[in-house]
């Protein structure tokens, strides 16, 4: 089954006073072209994470981001108490040695002095936190996998549609095949009886009209547009990767046969058809760059 390369997954998780943030978005593109904005608590895990998300995506212009929230009450820098007294004592002995007067909001004064509310402390990450991280991780991309499948099934049923459209096209030229002979055959009488007293080997006339028939002969393309079209179907049910780069071959080689449909014609009629398969063709190659 088809899957598009558009897709968006998000997943959020706590851990103790934490809540980890995981969002990946995905767009098209010819190769897996991944950008992500990690946390600096997880940026030790920045390959582990790009080997996952590569794994699991495949192709398409990716954007990761993991990112945490925490508790404002919980998160709150301490206050270094101790050096709050330190201050405290020096200015109170400062003013009584020089007499400065002492401040009137001392709450002002020293919460404004170095380190007052400076956080000791160096958080690292530890395994059971990095567990629950994987865990939002692996949501995310399942969530946004599934969105790429959703997507991937209206892709299928617009190209089922296109094909089928293709396919009609192509059976409505064969009355138009059939009468562009005859009309080969009397134009070209109508044209040697115009010029006066012009004698011509009638037999020389019909091997020279199957020749010129037999070179705008298009049984062959027809054949073999067939041939892609069923492919195509067939290519689309198919499971593993790289069904929308096969798609798109596919799509070329059907453009090669409509264009020498196109070429062979040699009628108003079967032109306009022509132009009308081109167009539902074009269709399916713009919506096949999406197809994973």
């Amino acid at each position: 089954m088809i899957q598009s390369m558009t897709g968006y997954g998000k997943a959020v998780v706590t851990f103790k006073e934490k809540k980890i943030n995981v969002e990946i978005k995905s767009l098209n593109s010819k190769a897996l072209d991944l950008s992500t904005r990690i946390a600096p608590l997880y940026r030790e895990k920045e390959m582990e994470i790009r080997q996952t998300v590569a794994k699991s995506l495949e192709r398409g212009k990716v954007d990761f981001a993991i990112w945490i929230e925490k508790d404002a009450v919980v998160d709150a820098a301490p206050i270094n108490i101790a050096l709050v007294e330190n201050y405290y004592k020096q200015i109170k002995d400062i003013s009584l040695q020089t007499g400065i007067p002492e401040p009137t909001d001392w709450y002002v004064t020293l919460l404004a002095l170095p380190d007052i509310t400076t956080k000791t402390e160096n958080e690292e990450l530890t395994n059971e936190e990095w567990a629950v991280a994987s865990t939002a991780i692996d949501e995310a991309l399942h969530a946004l996998v599934d969105f790429r499948k959703q997507e991937g099934a209206a892709l299928q049923h617009k190209f089922n549609e296109k094909i089928n459209n293709i396919e009609a096209l192509l059976a409505s030229i064969e009355p138009y095949e059939k009468s562009r002979v005859e009309k080969i055959r009397q134009n070209i009488i109508k044209g040697l009886e115009q010029i006066p007293s012009v004698d011509y080997d009638k037999n020389r006339l019909e091997q020279e009209l199957i020749y010129y028939i037999e070179k705008l002969d298009i049984s062959e393309e027809k054949q073999r547009l067939t041939n892609h079209l069923n492919y195509f179907r067939e290519t689309m049910q198919e499971e593993g990767h790289g069904v929308g780069k096969k798609l798109g071959f596919i799509a070329q080689e059907m453009g090669r046969e409509i264009n020498t449909t196109g070429s062979k014609s040699n009628q108003a009629e079967m032109q306009n058809i022509v132009v009308k398969m081109k167009d539902e063709l074009e269709q399916i190659k713009e919506q096949v760059l999406n197809a994973l």
